[in-house]
């Protein structure tokens, strides 16, 4: 018996309310499926989803079913920059997973859609599918369409440094900021937005070939269809999400995740998706699967072209057939078949050549988006972790956006108690060459964890710093972040990790080959490793835990239950 009707025996009012809504009798009896979606007039990503809705419920009732249209509404993380409304970004993630549970939880379904786009909308929907585990399939909204010259929206943070260091006028920088989204959809780059996209199909939850679509093109409406008739197969099957979400299918995405150079945020998300399964997906684990897979995705932010081009290149089956040797390819997907079944039958249904004709329409070829794993951009992943006594616990590192210069380099700590201080520091010029800013007090239990993008931007935008200056924090970081960043170091300085105890003058080692990031000296002169130990130790007995940011509300919440960031980032 379907969940629906048993509960329906221990409900009777279900029934009665339902045809309130305008159910039939004959559809009371159907198979009954929620339709989850973060759309919403919020930003680009989510203002489209409803249509990709009314698609899913149209391809639900072909094959049988009885939808139901829930939403979980996301924040724009883009609108939220440059002031604290970043703070509630991570947390929206925890609290979009717990209103899609008591929507599952509170009304049986027996399976279920769920169509987002963005950073915190996607591995929230995620990450709820994997907790409810009932037969689950995703739609990702794709990604909006480059302006004019390939503009895309990462690059308006280095137009708003440059137009605060008068480098160019307000005149252009307005003409940048008014053609950046020129159509609905995820920002066109390969951010924590397209990334999670990328992440949900690699995972087996999406059908193959439909993320990082662009979001106006009208194969992702006929996508949208058959996810909605797909689900019905999957009940039939009783093809649930923990069946599809296992160790390997984590594995395939990290994967994934290194041939894209995909974001530093991926490190939040899977991990925090993972946990609901009862799956431990280490830090170390990131670490090891990118030394071994070849970086060959040449999109924006470490690349040249558009996230669209991705997808004209062949999207994430093009970059699976380069990687798939590596690749666990018996893995069941959202299909019914196997990774290695999907990929074959793409290559024998001319998926590719549909794709790389709209490619050569831009006067492109497919081995300029995506390189081949014998000519990769580089021979590693993206992601390095990076340990030492400055961070116990690990930190995050994106060193395929680091210029050859940064990659072991001993620089003057410069710490600021928040970004504002930092971010005013550097505009100004009175952060130096050979400096390592350090933002503190930024984590998931000290304000949220929100991103650093501005004083990222501000420092990879400088021709004297972009090269020579490093940014470390206990914060996180835009996907779209470029140049030398090092972040989420844990423990948190919160919580009394040693970034809470670095000052003025103390040299910090960053050694990204060799995975180390250090406190090396003090007052700008280095000294033993036993010396340092001493003074660390010495500077924490003289630390004060500060006073919680934020004691009521959301945010009182999450900073409240937060666990570090190398964890996830997650509500304990």
């Amino acid at each position: 018996m379907l969940k629906s009707q048993e509960m329906r025996e221990k409900a009777p009012e279900m029934d009665s309310l339902r045809m309130g809504m305008g159910w039939s009798k004959e559809e009371l009896e159907k198979p009954q499926i929620i339709i989850e979606s973060t759309y919403g007039q919020s930003h680009p990503g989510s203002v489209h989803l409803d249509q990709l809705v009314e698609e899913a419920y149209q391809g639900i009732c072909e094959k049988g079913g009885k939808p139901a249209r829930y939403f979980a509404t996301d924040i724009c993380d883009g609108q939220a920059q440059g002031h604290d409304g970043m703070n509630y970004s991570l947390a929206s993630r925890e609290y979009i997973t717990n209103l899609i549970e008591i929507h599952m939880g509170a009304t049986p379904f027996d399976a279920g859609v769920f169509i987002a786009s963005c950073d915190k909308g996607m591995p929230a929907h995620l990450q709820a599918i994997a907790r409810m585990k009932i037969p689950s399939i995703v739609l990702t909204g794709g990604v909006m369409e480059a302006g004019p010259g390939m503009l895309t929206l990462e690059q308006i943070g280095t137009y708003s440094a440059k137009y605060q260091r008068k480098e160019i006028t307000q005149e252009e920088f307005t003409h940048f900021k008014h053609n950046a989204c020129p159509s609905c959809g995820a920002c066109s780059f390969m951010g924590t937005a397209g990334t999670m996209q990328v992440m949900a199909e690699a995972l087996g939850m999406a059908l193959p070939g439909t993320a990082f679509m662009p979001a106006t093109s009208k194969d992702l409406k006929k996508h949208a269809r058959t996810v909605g008739k797909q689900t019905l197969a999957l009940i039939d099957a009783n093809l649930t999400a923990d069946k599809i979400l296992t160790e390997k299918a984590f594995e395939n995405a990290i994967m994934v995740h290194a041939a894209v150079a995909g974001s530093s945020n991926t490190l939040l998300h899977l991990p925090a998706i993972a946990r609901e399964l009862d799956l431990s997906l280490k830090p170390e684990t990131f670490d090891e699967i990118h030394r071994k897979i070849p970086y060959i995705l040449n999109v924006r932010p470490s690349g040249e072209f558009p996230g669209e081009y991705f997808w004209y290149a062949g999207g994430v089956p093009g970059v699976m057939e380069e990687i798939k040797e590596f690749l666990h390819l018996d893995v069941i997907t959202v299909t019914g078949k196997s990774l290695g079944e999907n990929l074959e039958e793409l290559k024998n249904g001319h998926y590719y050549e549909g794709c790389y004709q709209l490619l050569e329409e831009k006067g492109f070829e497919k081995e300029d988006i995506i390189k081949t794993k014998i000519n990769p951009i580089r021979k590693e992943g993206a992601i390095g972790i990076l340990k030492g006594n400055l961070a116990p616990e690990g930190a995050v590192v994106k060193h395929s956006a680091i210029p050859e210069e940064m990659m072991e380099a001993t620089l003057v700590a410069r710490p600021f108690d928040s970004e504002e201080e930092a971010i005013e520091a550097v505009l100004s010029k009175k952060i130096k060459p050979g400096d390592g800013v350090c933002i503190r007090y930024e984590g998931p239990k000290g304000s949220g964890m929100p991103e650093m993008f501005y004083t990222t931007e501000a420092i990879a935008s400088d021709p004297e710093l972009a090269a020579t200056t490093a940014l470390i924090t206990d914060g996180r970081f835009s996907g779209a972040t470029r140049g030398p960043a090092i972040g989420h170091v844990s423990p948190e300085a919160c919580e009394g990790g040693p970034i809470a105890l670095v000052e003025e003058g103390d040299l910090i080692e960053v050694n990204i080959p060799k995975r180390q990031l250090n406190i090396i000296g003090i007052k700008e002169r280095l000294l033993e490793k036993e010396e340092i130990e001493k003074i660390i130790q010495e500077r924490k007995t003289r630390w004060i835990k500060p006073r919680p940011k934020y004691t009521k509300g959301a945010l009182g919440v999450y900073t409240k239950l937060a666990v570090s960031p190398m964890k996830g980032g997650y509500m304990e």
